[in-house]
C-alpha cells in the first residue's frame, strides 16, 4: 500500500501566539490489513507478543491504551537547527515525542527469542535480523526520516536511556534536547530546549507505517522518564496565548493523502468550529479523561457512567466488549472473525449514537459509523470495536466523535470542551 502524505503548513491566526497546524489523512493499519485479509493473523500474534517475554524486554513504561493500529492523521514537525522534517502522529493518548535516530536499525542489541525460529511467529514478534539471517535485511526503521544530531547547531546531548511499550509495538533509544518547530509560510512555533526520544530500535509493528514517530499531547504525568511534552514546554516558555489547543477533523469525509483537519495551538479554532457547547472537567490529568453518563443507540441503552478518553490516535470508537456487542447488534452488524471487526451492509441506514456528557447530549450520525474499507463485497466496517481496556477506562472516543465535534483541550484548567464544526 502506498500512501500519499502531503507535508503540512502552519498558518497563524491574526492573534499573537496562536498557531494552526494542518494534518493529512492516511489509511490505518487496521483497515489496510482487513482489506488484505491479514488482520486476524496479525491480531493473533500481536496478542501473543503482549504476553511474551519479548513484550516485557522494553517495558519500563507501558501505555497499552495507545494502539496505533487505528491512527489515521499525521502532521509534520522539524527538529534541530536547521530543521530536519519528521512526519508524526499527533496523539492526545500519549505524552512523549520520539523520532528515529540516525542509528535506528543498525543492530547491536537485537534480542532473538526462541520463538523467532518459527518463521510465522518471527514475522510478527521479532526483529527482521532474527528472521533473515542468511540474507541482507531491511530494518524496521528503513524508509523513515532519521535525526542526525551532528547536523544541528542547537542539539544538546542528554544520554539517558528510554523505552516505551504501546498496545501495538515498542520503541527504545536515548534522550536528546533540541529545538522543535511547527513551521509554515506565515508563522512558526519554535520551542527551544525540548527533550525528545531518539529511537535506536522500533518493533515490527512500526515497519511500513508512514509515520516517523509520535508526538504526545497528553499530560506530563504519564510521560516516560518525566519528560515534559513539547506543548507544555511551549506554554511554560510563554510561547502560547493560552494553555489550550483545539482539534478539528474534517467531517465531510477526508480523503487519504489530502487535508484532514487542523490542530490549533494556543487558542480556540474559531475558523472551523462554532461556539463551545460545554466544558467537562477531567477526572484525571493523565490522558484526556472525563466522565460520560450514558450511551444510547436505537434499542440499546446503557446508563452506568464511565471514564472515557478523547483520543486522536484512534480512528474508531472503543467500548467494553459487552456494550460494543449490544450496540453492533442493534445496528445489524455481525462480528466477523476474519476481519476482527463488526461488519454490516454498506447500504444500511442506522440510527445516531447519542452520548450524554455532563448535562449535554452529543450525537454521532449513523453514517459516520459505517466505514467502507474497500473490500469490494458490499460489506462495511462498523465504527466501534470491543476493547476491555482496564486502568479505570471504559471507552475511547476516537475519530467518529472528534469529526462530529471539535475538541478543545484546556490543559491550563484541566477540562475539555466540545463545539460543532462549521
Amino acid at each position: 500500500m502506498k500512501y500519499i502524505v502531503i507535508l503540512f503548513a502552519l498558518i497563524s491566526f491574526t492573534l499573537a501566539a496562536v498557531f494552526q497546524h494542518n494534518i493529512y489523512k492516511i489509511e490505518s493499519r487496521r483497515k489496510r490489513l482487513i482489506k488484505a485479509g491479514k488482520w486476524q493473523e496479525y491480531l493473533k500474534y500481536k496478542n501473543f507478543m503482549r504476553h511474551s517475554a519479548k513484550a516485557k524486554i522494553l517495558a519500563s513504561v507501558s501505555q497499552n491504551v495507545n494502539d496505533y493500529d487505528d491512527m489515521e492523521y499525521l502532521g509534520n514537525i522539524t527538529i534541530g537547527t536547521p530543521g530536519q522534517i519528521f512526519l508524526v502522529v499527533l496523539d492526545t493518548g500519549s505524552s512523549n515525542l520520539w523520532i528515529p535516530d540516525l542509528t535506528c536499525g543498525r543492530g547491536g542489541s537485537t534480542d532473538c527469542g526462541s520463538y523467532c525460529s518459527n518463521a510465522l511467529l518471527c514475522q510478527f514478534l521479532c526483529d527482521p535480523v532474527c528472521c533473515n539471517k542468511n540474507k541482507e535485511v531491511k530494518s524496521n526503521c528503513d524508509g523513515k526520516h532519521k535525526f542526525e544530531s551532528s547536523k544541528s547547531s542547537t542539539y544538546v546531548k542528554n544520554g539517558k536511556r528510554w523505552s516505551i511499550t504501546y498496545g501495538s509495538g515498542n520503541a527504545d533509544g536515548f534522550l536528546g534536547q533540541d529545538t522543535v518547530t511547527f513551521i509554515g509560510t506565515r508563522a512558526r512555533l519554535t520551542i527551544p530546549r525540548t527533550v525528545f526520544g531518539q529511537a535506536e530500535h522500533l518493533s515490527d509493528d512500526f515497519k511500513n507505517d508512514p509515520a516517523d514517530g509520535i508526538l504526545g499531547l497528553a499530560f506530563p504525568s504519564i510521560s516516560v522518564d518525566g519528560v515534559v511534552p513539547p506543548l507544555f514546554v511551549a506554554n511554560k516558555q510563554g510561547l502560547l496565548d493560552k494553555p489550550v489547543f483545539t482539534v478539528y477533523l474534517k467531517h465531510d469525509g477526508a480523503v487519504v493523502g489530502q487535508l484532514g483537519g487542523v490542530y490549533t495551538y494556543g487558542g480556540i479554532d474559531t475558523i472551523n468550529c462554532g461556539p463551545i457547547i460545554a466544558y467537562q472537567r477531567l477526572t484525571s490529568a493523565t490522558y484526556w479523561e472525563f466522565k460520560m453518563d450514558s450511551i444510547t443507540f436505537g434499542s440499546a441503552s446503557f446508563r452506568n457512567g464511565w471514564n472515557v478518553i478523547s483520543d486522536t490516535g484512534t480512528s474508531l470508537l472503543a467500548a467494553p466488549t459487552t456494550i460494543a456487542d449490544a450496540i453492533a447488534s442493534a445496528a445489524g452488524a455481525i462480528y466477523a472473525s476474519d476481519y476482527g471487526a463488526y461488519m454490516l451492509n454498506c447500504s444500511m441506514t442506522i440510527p445516531d449514537l447519542n452520548l450524554v456528557i455532563g448535562s449535554k447530549t452529543y450525537s454521532i450520525k449513523g453514517d459516520k459509523l459505517i466505514d467502507d474499507v474497500g473490500l469490494g463485497n458490499g460489506q462495511c466496517m462498523f465504527g466501534m470495536f470491543g476493547m476491555d481496556i482496564g486502568m479505570g477506562l471504559s471507552f475511547i472516543l476516537g475519530d467518529p466523535f472528534i469529526e462530529s465535534y471539535c475538541n478543545i483541550y484546556d490543559f491550563g484548567n484541566q477540562r475539555i470542551g466540545f463545539a460543532l464544526p462549521k
